[in-house]
């Protein structure tokens, strides 16, 4: 496969733009782009921990994540009473990745609210909403440390996350929804900046999969993440 349907090589992202300061009353907020793909990431500081960590001396973050009902092409039920086990999963995987990127304990007994909504979706959300959370989390430590230097010391690596895939033979890098759905192996990775690994989750949809392939789409996804690390980067130091 030469190329895919939207013109793009195998080894290549889609358009990517993170705008930040999206919204006016989170200290930390953007609005991340991934193609089609559109989530709204903020991050508010509140002076409260779950009763479970009291007096010990850190802080937790933990994340929502919600896809609006016109994000796709059929409504999407609100989730108002129970969460579904997909949201509450996409949710855990990005509170265990921006956790990976913080010193929780100099943090203090704080806690760092993270809210993920999907306003358009076409692929790759959760992994935009990990990309663009970052930001978001890294803006409100920038903020308040105005005021409280020893939040200064929390950031302690950067986090991103891409999605890969196998699409009619061919390992590809970051799948919109078309690519998504006729995969035969689907894989989003969580990495640091440290070129670690938080999170791998990979699932062959028809025939197995063999470490070869595997790992050339680890070594295709660390490739994308290098890239969500630069422009991270460049946001933050605006």
């Amino acid at each position: 496969m030469a190329s895919r349907h939207s013109g793009r090589t195998p080894m290549q992202l889609r358009p990517l733009k993170i705008t930040p300061h999206y919204l006016s009353h989170p200290p930390g907020s953007c609005l991340i782009e991934m193609g089609g793909t559109r989530v709204v990431c903020s991050a508010m500081i509140e002076e409260t921990i779950p009763n479970w960590l009291k007096g010990q001396g850190k802080g937790w973050l933990t994340a929502e994540y919600s896809m609006l009902p016109a994000s796709s092409g059929q409504r999407i039920q609100r989730e108002r009473n129970k969460i579904g086990g997909r949201t509450m999963e996409i949710q855990r995987l990005i509170g265990r990745s921006l956790r990976a990127a913080i010193d929780l304990s100099a943090l203090g007994e704080r806690s760092i609210l993270v809210d993920c909504d999907v306003i358009d979706a076409d692929g790759g959300t959760r992994t935009a909403s990990i990309t663009g959370s970052y930001v978001a989390v890294m803006l409100a430590l920038q903020k308040f440390s105005q005021k409280i230097p020893s939040l200064s010391q929390v950031s302690k690596r950067a986090v991103a996350a891409v999605s890969v895939g196998v699409v009619k033979g061919t390992p590809v890098l970051d799948l919109d929804y078309i690519e998504d759905k006729d995969a035969e192996v689907d894989m989003n990775v969580v990495m640091t900046s440290e070129g670690k690994f938080v999170e791998v989750q990979g699932t062959a949809e028809g025939e197995p999969f063999d470490r070869n392939h595997l790992e050339s789409l680890l070594a295709l996804a660390e490739q994308g993440i290098q890239e969500l690390f630069r422009l991270q980067k460049q946001v933050l130091m605006k």
